[in-house]
């Protein structure tokens, strides 16, 4: 049948129609109603379409962001951190960027520290990685009441902006002397020695640790972290994405293979 027969055969199935202006007008309304019911949906389903791939979109952005706490605070806080409150180790334009968030109370992050820092320092010496701290206090509970865990992190903050270059020597004798939980914590004396010990001399850090001159930002930093979702310490980021790995986190220089992976 062609084309023409067809329309034919439309036209021709109500035949009354062509007599009665009545009946043309009906149909003619009731067309433009399923048109405009058409042109609707058609809105609609854009406009669904256009929410679902703007929510797709922030949760890319989300995704890609990786671990990025917010902080907001009223209290003093250290110089020259990243926007997420972290110490910056090494080139902010390197290829890779491992963050690290540690309670110096933390035992598991004394075992991650013993594992991988060497292979942190070496990847940062060489320009591969940027090497990012937040180091938070959750475990004041566990130094017998002198909340240590807190004033480990001060002390910190303060080694990370005054002294950068020394604070990775720094964290590693500081899990090297990590008081046993529910032991009493290291006194403010003795972690002004650990920074002389290391070479920091630099009055300002001393008097920040007798002053708790960052407990404040301390406090508000852990909260933001937590608010990010994360919930236990070490917690280790390779170019925003976690590492769940526990032969990564916790095996001698486990870290290694990931880091030049995200090299390539």
């Amino acid at each position: 049948m062609t084309t023409k027969g067809v329309v034919s055969a439309q036209v021709s199935s109500k035949p009354g129609d062509r007599k009665n202006p009545l009946a043309k007008a009906e149909r003619a309304d009731r067309n433009r109603k399923i048109l405009i019911q058409a042109g609707v949906v058609a809105v609609l389903v854009g406009l669904v379409a256009a929410i679902i791939i703007g929510i797709a979109m922030k949760k890319d952005d989300k995704d890609s962001a990786g671990f990025a706490p917010v902080v907001t605070t009223s209290s003093a806080v250290p110089p020259g951190l990243t926007e997420g409150g972290a110490i910056r180790v090494g080139k902010a334009d390197a290829k890779v960027k491992v963050q690290v968030v540690a309670d110096l109370q933390c035992p598991a992050c004394q075992m991650f520290e013993n594992s991988n820092s060497k292979t942190i320092e070496e990847e940062v010496a060489n320009g591969t990685a940027v090497a990012e701290y937040n180091i938070i206090s959750f475990l004041d509970r566990a130094s017998n009441g002198n909340q240590y865990s807190t004033r480990a992190a001060n002390a910190a903050y303060l080694v990370g902006t005054i002294a950068p270059d020394k604070f990775q020597q720094w964290l590693g004798v500081m899990f090297e002397k990590q008081p046993q939980e529910g032991a009493n914590g290291m006194t403010d004396e003795q972690l002004i020695q650990i920074t002389k010990d290391v070479g920091i001399t630099d009055p300002a850090v001393a008097e920040g640790i007798t002053s708790q001159k960052y407990v404040g930002f301390v406090k508000d930093e852990t909260q933001a972290v937590f608010k990010t979702g994360l919930q236990s310490t070490p917690s280790v980021f390779v170019n925003g994405e976690q590492i769940q790995d526990s032969k990564a986190l916790m095996s001698q220089g486990g870290l290694k293979p990931v880091i030049e992976a995200a090299a390539k």
